[in-house]
């Protein structure tokens, strides 16, 4: 899978500035993530993308990993039902930390707190009614600590508008889905509403799955003369019977079965776990109150609290323990915002503090090395305390220069509720489970920032960052041990960021933005061949982003984004399912080509009426299964079709063909226990949609 860069990629930033006219001008692009404030982001020296409530409810998506295709650099691995693992400028991380890597929130908010995440936490954020998705990729600025390493994905809630945009809308697909959204958006003075909820009920592509989820977003808007306070409410949902892996079993191998059981008119649709399920819920409520200290600087303080709790069957190992965790948090974030001889300055501090606990408890004796009964049993108290300055120029000048430093403070308050070691039986030779005694650890950590960017002409820019990312330890690293591990002596993961980056916007629509990024990660995390959580590995990400949008006639228009990228072992350790030195090995599940586009067709003059297609390309490259390199997944094509139109006054109508060509694949692959073993993809579906809009808006 050794492939050169491409000499396209290197000639692509001369190529692009022949895609508009040399006298159109830049158009402005806002972004709200970076600074946690609307701002101008053309000239930010990182790289971003942005997806609005256009594309949003074009693509209406049933799984987040619809929308965020989108997005270079992205690729959200569909799991069964609403599971999901991300990678962001990385490979699909897996294990019970991996996800520390990302930083996922609502509003700026995270959706778990540090050192609590959860693969799949992005099903805990409302984005199928969002105003906009942003993401920052690779470590983002000093106002994000732990865990914004990879990036930063977040999910805005939908602001109120101005005019009453009041609307019900009911969807029908495959295998019994059904779907209902409803918001109540509107502005009456000084105050503001935004009311949004959805419910989903999906009997399931495959045997014994499906789920049941609801979601509701309640933001409440006021301004006033001095003070301007936004306040919501986040609340959600799930209730799944979970589909496993499918895997090539010895019979069906020795039944001549090919080894893509996923193309197999028998298998694929099979569940071999119909006892797996999982249930989960989350809330997050917080107050952005703002106040104007004179002309210069602006006071903001957001107090928010948040609450998530599960509990699923673990149905991917054979001895199926239950897990449940939950955790409660309160925090407080105060910052000042202050724009002063050119230069705007951003200077915070913030301080939260949780409550979690996980119990994995097994229901029926397995082996003396996964005996019944509880596996663990702890609670957590977790204090996160972090001030932070981050500066941007404003000069009347081509050069803008942006700089930023955070240090953070993290300490954990472990308390074992059950007896301290390992739970076995005597007879136990390798007991697999390990409870530490009672401790405190802290983490310290410190990261800087530092961009310059520069107008090539009024409609191209050019920037060059360097930046500094960490996360600390999760708990499930530190005190859910194996193998007799007392003790877990971790340290924070880092990992350092230089990107270029060339960006050019043009009046006629057309724009494109190209970014070259080389990553390099230390004190990675890991579990080794003995099954203990050790620190101390290195690994290597570069690669190349793209996304260009350009109009063809004033009905058609087509966008790519694409990403070329290589992830890799920079050091020799003994990783738990490898069979030798990894040390230059591509790390596993990291396609080095990922990409899409999509042809859109603009079909009112031809109905009369309001009317929209858009034909999707979305491509996938061959990845690793496993870290020695010996087994793959050959990747694949899908295509896409959405068409919409306008019926009458207040009613639209929609129809989704997904998997247009009914291809066999998986969402995601991988080798283990010396079998393959797979997430099947979805088969054609056609969903069906019809929005009502009430009144007059």
């Amino acid at each position: 899978m050794q492939h050169p860069l491409p000499p396209s990629i290197v000639l692509v930033a001369g190529l692009l500035s022949g895609i508009a006219h040399a006298d159109n001008t830049l158009t402005e692009d806002v972004l709200v993530t970076a600074s946690r404030v609307q701002e101008g982001a053309a000239a930010l020296s990182l790289a971003w993308s942005a997806i609005g409530s256009e594309a949003l409810a074009t693509v209406a998506p049933v799984h987040i990993n619809e929308i965020m295709q989108q997005v270079p650099g992205a690729w959200i691995s569909r799991g069964n039902g609403q599971e999901s693992l991300i990678a962001l400028r990385s490979p699909v991380l897996t294990g019970p930390g991996s996800c520390g890597a990302f930083f996922t929130a609502s509003d700026g908010i995270g959706l778990r707190a540090p050192g609590f995440c959860n693969v799949n936490e992005l099903f805990d954020a409302n984005f199928e009614q969002a105003g906009r998705i942003e993401v920052i990729k690779g470590p983002a600025t000093a106002l994000y600590g732990s865990n914004a390493m990879h990036g930063v994905i977040n999910v805005l809630s939908a602001a109120p508008t101005q005019a009453t945009d009041h609307a019900l809308s009911l969807e029908a697909g495959p295998d019994s889905y059904y779907r209902g959204k409803y918001h109540y958006r509107a502005t009456h003075g000084e105050h503001g509403i935004s009311f949004n909820l959805n419910g989903v009920s999906d009997g399931g592509y495959k045997d014994d799955s499906g789920y049941d989820q609801q979601k509701l977003t309640l933001r409440h808007d006021y301004a006033g003369t001095d003070w301007q306070l936004r306040t919501v409410l986040d609340l959600t949902n799930l209730n799944q019977e979970t589909a496993g892996f499918i895997e090539l079993q010895d019979e069906d191998a020795a039944a001549g079965v090919n080894y893509e059981v996923y193309k197999n008119e028998d298998l694929k649709d099979t569940n071999p776990n119909p006892e797996a399920y999982r249930d989960a819920k989350s809330m997050r409520l917080y107050s952005r109150a703002s106040f104007t200290l004179d002309e210069s600087s602006t006071l903001v303080l957001t107090p928010y609290v948040r609450a998530n709790e599960m509990e699923f069957l673990q149905h991917f190992v054979p001895w199926q323990p239950v897990e449940e965790n939950e955790h409660a948090s309160i925090g407080l974030r105060g910052e000042l915002h202050t724009a002063v001889d050119g230069i705007n300055w951003i200077i915070g501090a913030e301080s939260e503090y949780t409550d979690g606990e996980l119990t994995e408890i097994q229901a029926e004796p397995f082996s003396p090395n996964q005996p019944a009964g509880v596996h663990y049993d702890y609670e957590v108290g977790a204090t996160v305390m972090a001030g932070y300055a981050q500066l941007r120029t404003a000069f009347e000048s081509p050069w803008e220069f942006s700089a930023g430093v955070r240090v953070e403070h993290t300490n954990y308050d472990y308390n074992n509720r059950s007896e301290d070691g390992a739970p076995c039986v005597p007879e136990a030779t390798a007991c697999r489970f390990f409870r530490p005694a009672d401790r405190e650890d802290s983490f310290t950590d410190w990261s800087v920032n530092a961009g310059v960017s520069y107008w090539l002409n009024d409609h191209q820019l050019t920037y060059l960052r360097l930046a500094q990312g960490f996360r600390a330890p999760q708990t499930a690293e530190l005190y859910r041990l194996q193998a007799g591990q007392a003790v877990a002596d971790l340290d924070s993961e880092e990992i350092e960021n230089i990107e270029f980056g060339l960006r050019g916007r043009y009046d006629s629509g057309a724009s494109y933005d190209l970014s070259l990024f080389f990553m390099q990660k230390d004190e990675v995390i890991f579990q080794d061949s003995d099954r203990q959580n050790i620190s101390g590995a290195q690994t290597e990400h570069y690669g190349v982003e793209l996304g260009v949008r350009a109009p063809l006639t004033d009905a058609l228009s087509f966008d790519v984004k694409g990403t070329w990228a290589q992830h890799t072992y920079q050091s020799r350790i003994a990783l738990l399912g490898s069979q030798g030195d990894i040390h230059g090995n591509y790390i596993d599940t990291a396609p080095e080509w990922l990409g899409s586009a999509r042809l859109n067709w603009d079909i009112t003059g031809l109905t009369g009426r309001d009317s929209a297609a858009q034909l999707e390309w979305v491509y996938m490259d061959e990845y690793y299964l496993e870290p020695d390199n010996n087994h793959t997944y050959d990747g694949h094509s899908l295509f896409n079709l959405r068409v919409s139109a306008n019926v009458f006054d207040r009613l639209d109508a929609a129809l989704r063909v997904t998997n247009l060509l009914d291809k066999d694949y998986a969402e995601r692959a991988d080798y283990a226990f010396g079998n393959y073993r797979y997430f099947v993809g979805q088969p054609r579906g056609a969903y069906f949609e019809l929005s009502y809009q009430f009144g007059d808006g």
